[in-house]
């Protein structure tokens, strides 16, 4: 494989890369503002300056400056390298970079950062970037010295409203035109462009239009300073109490990697992250996504109810245990969750069919929705793949067939996990009105909880790790991030005490326990499709 040296250090390269883009594989860091790994280069904000090395036999191209000496107090004509831009360079096999170890990029760098400051305003204490600025980063970094310029900065508009999502201050902007890049090449919605020149550059909306297609917080995400920010994240939070963990979008089958961020002390979630992944998400999340953090704490089923009364567990499980007792196995239903993970999925299946004996299966999903050719999936369940790849066949029934059984009297117990329905809800509370029993482990309210009787708070997907299989058949682990609300306990848990309930050996009590039981019950079944292949990375 081709390699460059950066510093004295081999870093191997794919054809076509450039220095940049072999130095970020690498782990390098070579400091920039408008390059980005998903975007073209523009290479506009010359943070990445190297010093390229000639080849042997060649002289290095130099460049005339003047310079101050302090011994005949007037400036000289000296010399200097011509400096690169390493984001636009193409890497070649046996190519000399110098990054950190040359003292003209120093002073390109330091040079280039007083530039960027000169009119940017101090507001670091009321900025939600602080703590997380490039320009802070930089300056401690590659400038450490005060501004000398004492004129009066330049004074742009603030607080404009992008869109219904994005606020600008055009102050703080460096114009890497990242945003704008965004808007071009992921989004495909050139709705962002920069107008006048000079120290007088803003980012503007196209006449007429809003900053509001399905991308439009990815402007913000990839901003390097605080110039772009979230109207849902502003002045909510500080970064430096906030903890991340990794987990799943839950919004679509593709299932975005994403970083969730959340301050412990009040245990809630304040925004999403794309967590990179070249795989599923590359570097982006939709709008969409970003904002399904809400639905961690919003709406959650807190308590267990039993015929429509506030219960204890406890008291909901002996009740589960007297209607399912004596039951017959032919006329009972068991409903699994496209929006739990496999761990919850496996264990009511489990008991279901090797306990309880049922064979019919069905599967509670919410109704697809929109989606694009960008990340997007019709499919706006997180876990339906792996939900059919646990039923196996051709997968559970769809929930509109146990509906219809249930209103000509088919079955007399429904068994059920989740809450999010795809079928007309009237007709979902009829027919399971008449049912002699029927239970659902749930995290949220919805209209399965309110249709059956006996119903048991499980834990939202941010308070449990799971696992959750895409649309490409991709089994992705997900971190516990949130401290359990209320009474919630894991889906997978109350299965199994409900087993127990009932007087089955449930072999498995801990994490651990159930990811063998998972890899046993995997077989012979494709790695990337089962929950087995990865059940063990997310068992503490």
């Amino acid at each position: 494989m081709p390699s460059i040296k950066i510093d004295g250090r081999d870093v191997p390269f794919e054809p076509g890369d450039t220095v940049m883009r072999a130095a970020y594989r690498a782990g390098i860091e070579i400091p920039h503002y408008c390059w980005h790994p998903g975007l073209s280069s523009p290479a506009n904000c010359r943070m990445c300056l190297v010093d390229i090395l000639p080849p042997p036999g060649r002289p290095a191209l130099r460049l005339d400056i003047l310079e101050w000496s302090a011994e005949k107090n007037d400036y000289v004509v000296a010399q200097k390298s011509k400096l690169q831009p390493a984001c636009y360079m193409q890497a070649t096999d046996g190519m000399e970079v110098l990054s950190d170890t040359s003292d003209e990029v120093a002073k390109a760098r330091a040079a280039i950062q007083e530039l960027l400051l000169l009119n940017h305003p101090v507001d670091c204490p009321i900025c939600d970037q602080a703590g997380e600025c490039k320009l802070q980063d930089y300056w401690l970094l590659h400038q450490r010295s005060k501004k000398r310029m004492c004129d009066e900065p330049v004074h742009k508009p603030k607080a404009v409203v992008f869109g219904p999502t994005i606020v600008y201050d055009a102050e703080r902007c460096v114009m890497c035109t990242r945003c704008i890049r965004v808007c071009d090449e992921v989004a495909q919605n050139p709705v962002l462009d920069m107008r006048e020149r000079g120290n007088r550059n803003e980012i503007t909306v196209a006449p007429g239009r809003q900053l509001d297609h399905g991308y439009s917080l990815m402007t913000e995400h990839v901003c390097p300073v605080g110039a772009l920010t979230s109207s849902h994240f502003r002045f909510k939070a500080r970064v430096w109490f906030l903890r991340s963990a990794r987990t799943v979008c839950q919004e679509c089958a593709t299932g975005c990697n994403a970083h969730l961020d959340y301050d412990p002390r009040d245990n809630l979630p304040y925004r999403y992250r794309p967590r990179d992944n070249e795989a599923v998400n590359k570097y982006w999340m939709c709008d969409e996504g970003m904002l399904s953090y809400g639905r961690a704490t919003a709406g959650r089923m807190l308590g267990a109810h039993v015929g429509g009364d506030d219960a204890s567990i406890d008291e909901a499980l002996h009740a589960a245990k007297d209607h399912l007792r004596g039951c017959d196995p032919a006329r009972v239903a068991i409903v699994l969750s496209a929006q739990h993970s496999q761990e919850d999925n496996f264990a009511l299946l489990t008991l279901g069919r090797e306990y309880l004996g049922v064979t019919d299966v069905f599967v509670a999903r919410r109704p697809d929705g929109l989606g694009d050719k960008v990340l997007r999936h019709v499919d706006k369940n997180p876990n339906g793949a792996g939900v059919k790849a646990l039923v196996g066949g051709d997968g559970p029934r769809p929930l509109a067939e146990l509906v219809a059984a249930a209103q000509k009297g088919r079955y007399s117990h429904v068994l059920a996990l989740g809450h999010d329905v795809d079928v007309d809800v009237a007709a979902l509370k009829s027919a399971f009105a008449g049912l002699t029993g029927s239970i659902v482990i749930a995290s949220h309210d919805g209209p399965l909880t309110a249709a059956l009787r006996v119903a048991l708070p499980a834990c939202a997907w941010t308070e449990a790790a799971g696992t959750y299989v895409n649309a490409q058949g991709m089994a992705q682990p997900t971190e516990q991030v949130l401290r359990p609300r209320g009474d919630a306990r894991p889906g997978w848990e109350l299965v199994a005490r409900l087993g127990r309930a009932l007087g089955f050996a449930i072999p498995w009590k801990t994490p651990k326990e159930l990811a063998r039981a998972m890899r046993g019950a995997a077989g012979s079944e494709p790695t990337h499709a089962t929950a087995g292949a990865v059940a063990a990375e997310v068992a503490p």
